[in-house]
Protein backbone atom coordinates (compact mmCIF):
# COMPACT_ATOMS: atom_id res chain seq x y z
CA UNK A 1 0.00 0.00 0.00
CA UNK A 2 2.97 2.44 0.95
CA UNK A 3 4.33 1.59 -2.52
CA UNK A 4 1.01 2.59 -4.63
CA UNK A 5 0.45 5.51 -2.67
CA UNK A 6 3.96 7.06 -3.52
CA UNK A 7 3.33 5.96 -6.86
CA UNK A 8 -0.18 8.11 -7.09
CA UNK A 9 1.22 10.83 -5.23
CA UNK A 10 4.33 11.47 -7.61
CA UNK A 11 4.52 9.82 -11.27
CA UNK A 12 8.99 10.23 -11.02
CA UNK A 13 8.60 7.08 -9.23
CA UNK A 14 9.42 4.28 -10.70
CA UNK A 15 9.78 1.08 -9.18
CA UNK A 16 12.59 -1.64 -10.68
CA UNK A 17 14.00 -4.93 -9.73
CA UNK A 18 13.60 -8.60 -10.88
CA UNK A 19 10.14 -9.75 -10.82
CA UNK A 20 8.41 -7.07 -9.81
CA UNK A 21 6.05 -6.63 -12.06
CA UNK A 22 3.94 -9.19 -13.52
CA UNK A 23 4.74 -12.00 -10.86
CA UNK A 24 4.19 -9.09 -8.44
CA UNK A 25 7.81 -9.87 -6.18
CA UNK A 26 8.59 -13.17 -4.62
CA UNK A 27 6.57 -12.12 -1.45
CA UNK A 28 3.64 -10.47 -3.86
CA UNK A 29 4.60 -6.66 -2.12
CA UNK A 30 4.59 -5.66 -5.54
CA UNK A 31 1.31 -7.36 -6.84
CA UNK A 32 -0.62 -5.48 -9.21
CA UNK A 33 1.17 -2.22 -9.68
CA UNK A 34 2.43 -3.13 -13.39
CA UNK A 35 -1.06 -3.64 -14.43
CA UNK A 36 -2.10 -0.18 -12.51
CA UNK A 37 0.99 1.84 -13.42
CA UNK A 38 2.13 0.23 -16.48
CA UNK A 39 5.26 -1.32 -17.52
CA UNK A 40 6.92 1.73 -18.08
CA UNK A 41 6.68 2.41 -14.16
CA UNK A 42 7.04 -1.18 -13.06
CA UNK A 43 9.86 -2.35 -14.68
CA UNK A 44 10.88 -6.43 -14.69
CA UNK A 45 14.66 -6.42 -14.85
CA UNK A 46 17.67 -8.71 -15.95
CA UNK A 47 18.59 -10.63 -12.97
CA UNK A 48 21.85 -8.35 -12.46
CA UNK A 49 21.87 -6.42 -9.11
CA UNK A 50 24.88 -4.05 -10.27
CA UNK A 51 22.59 -3.58 -13.76
CA UNK A 52 19.30 -2.81 -11.22
CA UNK A 53 21.15 -0.33 -8.95
CA UNK A 54 23.25 1.08 -12.04
CA UNK A 55 20.14 1.88 -13.94
CA UNK A 56 18.88 3.85 -10.56
CA UNK A 57 21.72 5.96 -10.26
CA UNK A 58 21.22 7.22 -13.77
CA UNK A 59 17.36 7.23 -13.25
CA UNK A 60 17.81 9.65 -9.96
CA UNK A 61 20.23 11.78 -12.23
CA UNK A 62 17.65 12.31 -14.51
CA UNK A 63 15.20 13.18 -12.51
CA UNK A 64 13.32 10.32 -11.41
CA UNK A 65 13.31 8.55 -7.77
CA UNK A 66 13.71 5.17 -8.60
CA UNK A 67 12.51 2.49 -5.67
CA UNK A 68 14.66 -1.01 -6.36
CA UNK A 69 14.32 -4.52 -5.07
CA UNK A 70 16.95 -6.85 -4.13
CA UNK A 71 15.04 -9.71 -4.54
CA UNK A 72 16.73 -11.67 -1.11
CA UNK A 73 19.40 -9.81 1.08
CA UNK A 74 22.05 -11.97 0.26
CA UNK A 75 21.77 -11.32 -3.57
CA UNK A 76 23.13 -7.52 -2.67
CA UNK A 77 26.63 -8.25 -2.52
CA UNK A 78 26.59 -8.47 -6.74
CA UNK A 79 25.59 -4.23 -5.99
CA UNK A 80 27.78 -3.59 -3.44
CA UNK A 81 30.17 -1.79 -5.28
CA UNK A 82 27.48 0.86 -6.78
CA UNK A 83 25.45 1.39 -3.83
CA UNK A 84 28.89 2.08 -1.80
CA UNK A 85 31.11 3.88 -4.35
CA UNK A 86 28.43 5.45 -6.61
CA UNK A 87 25.02 5.54 -4.76
CA UNK A 88 26.37 6.65 -1.08
CA UNK A 89 29.03 9.03 -2.67
CA UNK A 90 27.43 11.14 -5.57
CA UNK A 91 25.96 13.98 -3.49
CA UNK A 92 29.00 14.51 -1.40
CA UNK A 93 31.27 14.19 -4.54
CA UNK A 94 29.50 16.73 -6.15
CA UNK A 95 29.39 18.84 -3.24
CA UNK A 96 25.66 18.54 -2.78
CA UNK A 97 24.49 19.48 -6.27
CA UNK A 98 23.33 16.53 -7.20
CA UNK A 99 20.60 14.59 -5.17
CA UNK A 100 20.59 11.04 -5.18
CA UNK A 101 17.27 10.34 -4.38
CA UNK A 102 17.16 6.34 -4.47
CA UNK A 103 15.46 3.34 -2.02
CA UNK A 104 16.80 -0.15 -2.34
CA UNK A 105 14.43 -2.39 -0.77
CA UNK A 106 15.96 -5.44 0.59
CA UNK A 107 14.28 -8.24 2.38
CA UNK A 108 16.32 -9.44 4.95
CA UNK A 109 16.55 -12.06 7.64
CA UNK A 110 15.86 -15.35 8.59
CA UNK A 111 12.90 -17.74 9.61
CA UNK A 112 11.49 -18.79 6.43
CA UNK A 113 13.18 -22.15 5.90
CA UNK A 114 14.96 -20.86 3.09
CA UNK A 115 18.60 -21.79 0.86
CA UNK A 116 21.83 -20.01 1.23
CA UNK A 117 22.10 -16.78 0.63
CA UNK A 118 18.03 -15.98 1.50
CA UNK A 119 18.28 -14.91 4.95
CA UNK A 120 21.30 -12.88 5.90
CA UNK A 121 21.57 -9.50 7.65
CA UNK A 122 23.85 -7.16 6.54
CA UNK A 123 22.64 -4.18 7.85
CA UNK A 124 25.92 -2.99 9.59
CA UNK A 125 27.39 -3.29 6.02
CA UNK A 126 25.05 -0.42 5.21
CA UNK A 127 25.07 1.74 8.15
CA UNK A 128 28.84 1.71 8.24
CA UNK A 129 28.99 4.08 4.93
CA UNK A 130 28.55 7.45 5.27
CA UNK A 131 25.96 9.30 2.81
CA UNK A 132 23.84 5.69 3.06
CA UNK A 133 20.63 6.06 5.22
CA UNK A 134 19.45 2.52 6.81
CA UNK A 135 16.35 2.10 8.39
CA UNK A 136 14.34 -0.99 9.02
CA UNK A 137 10.54 -1.44 9.99
CA UNK A 138 9.34 -3.85 12.03
CA UNK A 139 5.38 -3.73 11.50
CA UNK A 140 3.16 -3.12 8.76
CA UNK A 141 1.98 0.42 10.13
CA UNK A 142 5.52 1.59 10.53
CA UNK A 143 6.17 -0.32 6.74
CA UNK A 144 3.14 1.92 5.71
CA UNK A 145 4.94 5.46 6.52
CA UNK A 146 8.46 4.65 6.18
CA UNK A 147 8.29 3.57 2.46
CA UNK A 148 6.59 6.74 1.44
CA UNK A 149 9.20 8.35 3.78
CA UNK A 150 12.19 7.25 2.08
CA UNK A 151 11.18 7.65 -1.05
CA UNK A 152 10.59 11.13 -0.75
CA UNK A 153 14.02 12.09 0.94
CA UNK A 154 16.40 12.87 -1.41
CA UNK A 155 19.10 11.30 0.02
CA UNK A 156 19.78 7.59 -1.04
CA UNK A 157 17.89 5.20 1.70
CA UNK A 158 18.59 1.41 2.56
CA UNK A 159 15.25 0.13 3.44
CA UNK A 160 15.19 -3.45 4.99
CA UNK A 161 11.87 -5.48 5.20
CA UNK A 162 11.63 -8.28 7.85
CA UNK A 163 10.47 -10.42 5.57
CA UNK A 164 9.45 -12.79 7.99
CA UNK A 165 7.01 -10.42 8.66
CA UNK A 166 5.59 -9.96 5.65
CA UNK A 167 2.21 -12.22 6.22
CA UNK A 168 2.80 -12.74 9.24
CA UNK A 169 1.31 -9.23 11.00
CA UNK A 170 -2.49 -7.90 10.38
CA UNK A 171 -2.46 -4.39 11.58
CA UNK A 172 -5.31 -1.51 10.93
CA UNK A 173 -4.61 1.25 9.49
CA UNK A 174 -5.32 4.97 9.76
CA UNK A 175 -4.11 6.84 6.70
CA UNK A 176 -5.49 9.98 8.23
CA UNK A 177 -3.31 9.55 11.02
CA UNK A 178 0.25 11.87 11.46
CA UNK A 179 3.03 9.56 10.74
CA UNK A 180 6.14 9.93 13.17
CA UNK A 181 9.33 11.07 11.44
CA UNK A 182 11.55 8.88 9.43
CA UNK A 183 14.83 8.65 11.29
CA UNK A 184 13.44 8.36 14.96
CA UNK A 185 13.45 5.23 17.51
CA UNK A 186 10.13 4.67 19.81
CA UNK A 187 9.98 2.82 23.36
CA UNK A 188 7.15 0.36 21.91
CA UNK A 189 6.74 -1.15 25.44
CA UNK A 190 7.64 1.30 28.28
CA UNK A 191 9.03 -0.29 31.47
CA UNK A 192 11.52 0.24 34.53
CA UNK A 193 13.83 -2.41 35.48
CA UNK A 194 15.92 -2.97 32.16
CA UNK A 195 16.24 -1.47 28.51
CA UNK A 196 16.23 -3.99 25.45
CA UNK A 197 16.95 -2.44 21.81
CA UNK A 198 15.85 -4.28 18.67
CA UNK A 199 14.94 -3.50 15.23
CA UNK A 200 13.02 -5.30 12.33
CA UNK A 201 12.31 -8.90 12.87
CA UNK A 202 13.77 -8.75 16.80
CA UNK A 203 11.48 -6.33 18.00
CA UNK A 204 8.85 -8.87 18.15
CA UNK A 205 11.09 -10.97 19.95
CA UNK A 206 11.45 -8.57 22.48
CA UNK A 207 8.29 -7.82 22.76
CA UNK A 208 7.43 -11.49 24.05
CA UNK A 209 10.61 -11.26 26.27
CA UNK A 210 8.96 -8.38 27.61
CA UNK A 211 5.90 -10.42 28.30
CA UNK A 212 7.79 -13.40 29.92
CA UNK A 213 9.73 -11.25 31.73
CA UNK A 214 6.67 -9.23 33.53
CA UNK A 215 5.05 -13.04 34.53
CA UNK A 216 8.69 -12.77 36.41
CA UNK A 217 7.82 -9.74 38.18
CA UNK A 218 10.47 -8.01 36.37
CA UNK A 219 9.56 -5.17 33.79
CA UNK A 220 11.41 -4.12 30.06
CA UNK A 221 11.45 -1.24 28.17
CA UNK A 222 11.24 -2.30 24.33
CA UNK A 223 12.55 0.54 21.97
CA UNK A 224 12.43 -0.04 18.05
CA UNK A 225 15.32 1.48 16.65
CA UNK A 226 13.68 2.03 13.18
CA UNK A 227 16.43 3.88 12.37
CA UNK A 228 20.16 2.46 12.09
CA UNK A 229 21.53 5.08 10.07
CA UNK A 230 21.78 7.62 11.57
CA UNK A 231 20.95 6.18 14.83
CA UNK A 232 18.61 8.13 16.63
CA UNK A 233 19.63 8.15 20.24
CA UNK A 234 18.14 9.94 22.96
CA UNK A 235 15.30 7.95 23.83
CA UNK A 236 17.47 5.37 24.43
CA UNK A 237 19.64 7.13 26.78
CA UNK A 238 16.31 7.90 28.41
CA UNK A 239 15.77 4.97 29.05
CA UNK A 240 19.04 3.16 30.10
CA UNK A 241 19.45 6.06 32.56
CA UNK A 242 16.38 5.16 34.51
CA UNK A 243 16.62 1.08 34.18
CA UNK A 244 20.58 0.81 34.44
CA UNK A 245 20.56 -2.03 32.46
CA UNK A 246 20.47 -2.66 28.54
CA UNK A 247 20.47 -5.44 26.34
CA UNK A 248 20.50 -5.39 22.35
CA UNK A 249 19.29 -8.03 19.72
CA UNK A 250 19.60 -8.64 16.47
CA UNK A 251 19.84 -11.45 13.92
CA UNK A 252 23.10 -10.38 12.47
CA UNK A 253 25.89 -11.71 13.86
CA UNK A 254 27.58 -10.51 16.79
CA UNK A 255 31.12 -9.60 15.89
CA UNK A 256 30.80 -5.96 14.90
CA UNK A 257 27.17 -6.23 14.46
CA UNK A 258 25.08 -2.81 15.44
CA UNK A 259 25.13 -4.22 18.68
CA UNK A 260 28.76 -3.36 19.06
CA UNK A 261 28.05 0.59 17.78
CA UNK A 262 25.00 0.49 20.27
CA UNK A 263 26.76 -0.83 23.02
CA UNK A 264 29.72 1.76 22.94
CA UNK A 265 27.66 4.40 22.68
CA UNK A 266 25.43 3.65 25.74
CA UNK A 267 28.78 3.07 27.47
CA UNK A 268 29.98 6.56 26.69
CA UNK A 269 27.18 7.72 27.48
CA UNK A 270 25.26 6.67 30.19
CA UNK A 271 28.06 5.11 32.14
CA UNK A 272 27.51 6.13 35.24
CA UNK A 273 23.65 4.99 35.24
CA UNK A 274 24.69 1.51 34.40
CA UNK A 275 24.24 -1.28 36.88
CA UNK A 276 26.16 -4.18 34.32
CA UNK A 277 27.48 -4.10 30.92
CA UNK A 278 25.58 -4.05 27.53
CA UNK A 279 25.20 -7.66 26.62
CA UNK A 280 24.38 -8.31 23.12
CA UNK A 281 22.10 -11.05 21.88
CA UNK A 282 22.72 -11.66 17.78
CA UNK A 283 23.40 -14.94 15.22
CA UNK A 284 26.38 -16.77 15.92
CA UNK A 285 29.79 -16.12 13.62
CA UNK A 286 29.13 -18.48 10.80
CA UNK A 287 27.93 -18.57 7.34
CA UNK A 288 23.70 -19.03 7.99
CA UNK A 289 23.16 -22.26 8.20
CA UNK A 290 20.64 -24.98 7.05
CA UNK A 291 17.15 -24.46 7.51
CA UNK A 292 16.77 -27.12 9.95
CA UNK A 293 18.80 -25.64 12.05
CA UNK A 294 18.14 -21.66 11.83
CA UNK A 295 16.14 -22.26 15.10
CA UNK A 296 19.25 -22.83 17.32
CA UNK A 297 21.27 -20.12 15.02
CA UNK A 298 18.45 -17.09 15.78
CA UNK A 299 17.88 -14.93 18.83
CA UNK A 300 15.11 -15.96 20.41
CA UNK A 301 13.10 -15.42 23.73
CA UNK A 302 15.41 -17.47 25.63
CA UNK A 303 18.21 -15.96 24.76
CA UNK A 304 17.23 -12.87 25.38
CA UNK A 305 16.07 -13.73 28.45
CA UNK A 306 18.96 -15.59 29.53
CA UNK A 307 20.77 -12.06 28.66
CA UNK A 308 18.42 -9.74 30.96
CA UNK A 309 18.86 -12.47 33.17
CA UNK A 310 22.74 -12.04 33.18
CA UNK A 311 22.40 -8.12 33.67
CA UNK A 312 20.85 -8.69 36.85
CA UNK A 313 23.84 -10.66 37.85
CA UNK A 314 26.21 -8.05 38.06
Amino acid sequence: MGLRKAMEDDDKVLLMGEDVGKLGGVFRITDGLQKDFGEDRVIDSPLAESGIVGTAVGMALRGYRPVVEIQFDGFVYPAYDQIVCQVAKYTYRSQGKVKMPIVIRIPFGGGIGAVEHHSESPEAQFAHTPGLKVVACSNPVDGYWMIQQAIAHDDPVIFLEPKRQYHADKAELDESATPEPLFTSRVVRPGSDATVLAYGPTVKTALKCAEAAEAEGRSLEVIDLRTLSPLDMAPVYESVRRTGRCVVTHEAHVNLGMGAELAARVTEQCFYSLEAPVLRVGAFDTPYPPSRIEEEYLPDLDRVLDAVDRTFAF
